[in-house]
C-alpha cells in the first residue's frame, strides 16, 4: 500500500514539475478542503477540540510524516510547548508575518496532559505547516 502511494506522489510530482505551453495567465486559487483534509482531534473528558482544516496534511500524516510511537511523548510536549509559543507571537505580528498563515492563536497549555495522539499531531502539523509554506521555527528573522 505505502508503495502505491509513493509510486502516486512521485507521479504527482513529475506531473506537477512538467512544464506547459500555455498562453493564458496563471491565476492562484485556493484549494478547496475535502473531508480527507480535515483531521479532528478531541477529547470530551477534557472539553477541548482541534480541527485541522489544510489541504495536504492528512496525506502527509499518512505517508511522510514519522510514524506514532517513533517520539516519547515529553518530546513532543517540549517541541509543541516551544513551537505553539512562537506561532502565537507570530500572529500577534500581523505586519510582519501573513496574517492568512497565522489567523489565530492556538491555546496550548502545557500543564495539561493532552495525551500523546493530540502532541503527535500537533507536532505534525507544525512540520507540515513549515514545509508547505517555507516557514522556520526557532531562527530569528530580519528586519
Amino acid at each position: 500500500m505505502k508503495t502505491i502511494i509513493y509510486f502516486l506522489f512521485a507521479l504527482a510530482l513529475v506531473y506537477g514539475c512538467a512544464s506547459t505551453q500555455n498562453d493564458k495567465p496563471m491565476t492562484q486559487t485556493a484549494p478547496t478542503a475535502t473531508d480527507n483534509d480535515t483531521v479532528r482531534i478531541a477529547n470530551d473528558s477534557l472539553e477541548y477540540e482541534i480541527i485541522i482544516i489544510e489541504p495536504g496534511f492528512n496525506t502527509f500524516l499518512n505517508s511522510i510524516a514519522r510514524p506514532e510511537g517513533y517520539y516519547s511523548q515529553s518530546y513532543l510536549e517540549n517541541k509543541n510547548q516551544f513551537l505553539v509559543i512562537e506561532y502565537n507571537q507570530r500572529v500577534q505580528q500581523p505586519f510582519r508575518f501573513d496574517p492568512n498563515l497565522y489567523p489565530q492563536q492556538i491555546d496550548y497549555n502545557s500543564q495539561i496532559d493532552y495525551g500523546y495522539e493530540v502532541n503527535y499531531k500537533l507536532y505534525n502539523y507544525f512540520v507540515y505547516f513549515s514545509r508547505q509554506y517555507n516557514q522556520r521555527f526557532g531562527v530569528p528573522t530580519r528586519i
